[in-house]
């Protein structure tokens, strides 16, 4: 009998582990935490669930993994800032900015953001989550969203979803059901996006405020990846990253001893103000560029980037940062440098090529973040499901096409007084540089009328700029700043 009921309860078992493995379509749990930041100690809740994308015909065509924080004991949450928060790819997770930046809980990484064992968290000392309650999104394909399929078993059309424009119109609309739901119509309200989160933000401003009656505050860019950009052409685009190569050059001391004496925020002036003067206009002229003139801007971009000067004539002045990440250190180290974050090494099978095998600081974030954000999910937050979590999900091909972000943004802000823009940029990053994304900023309005509404931050550290301690501080008391300056404060919203 001992036997037999032994087997019924493996039975059992083995039954519920062979259910389908689905996402509930729409449901949350609830918990409460306890935090201290800047010193102060307060109580917060912690709200993990799912939320549905409605068709045209009210029908779920996929559900929208989210977490939700909120500050308890508020008197009035109509006062309360309320931050949505995406990160990029396309195609990644909510992940990043949720426990490396502005949540209430971070990684377990080094003073300079590198992994260390054992994986895990602690407490944000930093998180914004004392001046504003911040939810976090996945978009569908990434954590644990996922498209559903309809009554006869079909899925949804990915057009819907995997495009430019699909993605600020579904997502607009899923913003404007959850602000419905938790009642914070009255709230403050920004939007921030990292890397394509960027362009995504860019877009969203003005698809909320036009499609869904929802006005902003601010917009954060984190990083921006921004599609319009890469689509302008080689001399804007090549010349624009002059002076990232100086700043990953400086920082793996690689430049000539007059300018590596200097401090970083001494020299780039001078090469942001060549960029744009002398090598965009240069690189301009292509072939019918003169022999001295060729001659002096490369002399020039070797003095700025560490670079040989044979090796840029080489590239007809137009260097692929691919080749830079692979070049810098070929003489000295035999190492490669970091895509998204240029102080972070790497070993190539071989030292010959012109791009590296891997991006090494890609490698090193997944070594913490996925251990990390599993754990939290499961045993903090109380979110159990057996549906992978997805730090990059399957959403290619991703369409680009009628990309009008950039304007998006510009209309938004033109008819909204109260809207004000915040960038975000590490020195190091080599695949959204700093400088593209100042270009892009003074891209958005060409009158400069609104020019100061708009805000440039920089910090020494790449892509994800917050994983270095020292520019986690910074960062989250410059999003506080942001917050308390875009505040209305009783003024009303009028030119």
């Amino acid at each position: 009998m001992k036997t037999l009921s032994s087997i019924v309860l493996i039975l059992l078992g083995i039954c519920s582990y062979s259910q389908s493995r689905t996402i509930p379509t729409d449901t949350l749990v609830i918990t409460k935490h306890n935090t201290t930041v800047k010193g102060q100690s307060f109580s917060y809740t912690a709200e993990t669930g799912t939320q549905p994308v409605w068709d045209k015909n009210g029908d779920p065509m996929a559900t929208l993994f989210y977490t939700y924080y909120t500050r308890d004991n508020e008197k009035n949450m109509g006062e309360r800032p309320l931050i949505i928060s995406f990160n990029g790819g396309p195609g990644s997770a909510s992940v990043w900015m949720h426990i490396a930046y502005t949540g209430p809980r971070i990684l377990n990484i080094d003073e300079e953001g590198y992994p260390v064992q054992p994986y895990g968290f602690r407490s944000n000392p930093n998180s914004i989550i004392d001046v504003a309650d911040i939810v976090f999104v996945n978009p569908a394909n990434t954590g644990y969203s996922r498209m559903i399929p309809n009554e006869e078993g079909k899925m949804p059309e990915k057009e819907l979803f995997f495009g430019i424009n699909a993605d600020i119109k579904y997502l607009a609309e899923w913003v404007n059901t959850f602000v419905t739901r938790h009642n914070r119509w009255e709230s403050p309200k920004y939007i921030i996006g990292e890397s394509y989160g960027g362009t995504r933000v860019m877009g969203l401003s003005n698809e909320l405020q036009n499609s869904q009656w929802m006005y902003l505050n601010g917009v954060i860019m984190v990083s921006p990846a921004d599609y319009k950009l890469y689509s302008t052409g080689q001399p804007i685009y090549s010349a624009l990253n002059l002076p990232y190569f100086t700043a990953a050059a400086w920082y793996h001391k690689a430049l000539p001893s007059e300018l590596q004496s200097k401090d970083l925020t001494d020299i780039l002036p001078e090469v942001e103000d060549y960029a744009i003067n002398k090598l965009m206009p240069a690189l301009a002229k292509g072939g019918f560029i003169s022999d001295t003139e060729r001659n002096s801007v490369a002399e020039k971009m070797a003095y700025y980037s560490g670079l040989s000067k044979k090796s840029i004539l080489q590239h007809n002045l137009e260097v692929p940062n691919s080749f830079f990440w692979k070049e810098l250190l070929r003489d000295k180290t035999g190492q490669t440098i970091g895509r998204l974050d240029s102080r972070y090494l790497g070993i190539d099978k071989m030292e010959a090529g012109t791009s590296p095998d891997y991006s090494p600081e890609l490698t090193s974030w997944l070594h913490s973040f996925t251990p990390a954000i599993n754990h939290y999910i499961k045993t903090e937050l109380n979110f159990v499901t057996d549906v992978k979590y997805n730090m990059f999900g399957s959403v290619h091909p991703w369409d680009r096409e009628n990309n009008n972000t950039r304007e998006g943004l510009r209309q938004a802000m033109a008819t909204n007084p109260y809207l004000k823009v915040l960038n975000q940029s590490g020195y190091f990053d080599g695949a959204t540089t700093y400088f593209a994304a100042k270009y892009t900023l003074s891209q958005i309005d060409p009158s400069g009328k609104m020019k100061d509404r708009i805000t440039f931050k920089g910090y020494r550290s790449g892509h994800m700029m917050y994983l270095r301690n020292e520019d986690l501080i910074k960062a989250n008391d410059d999003l506080r700043a942001f917050i308390k300056e875009s505040s209305a404060n009783g003024k009303a919203a009028k030119y």
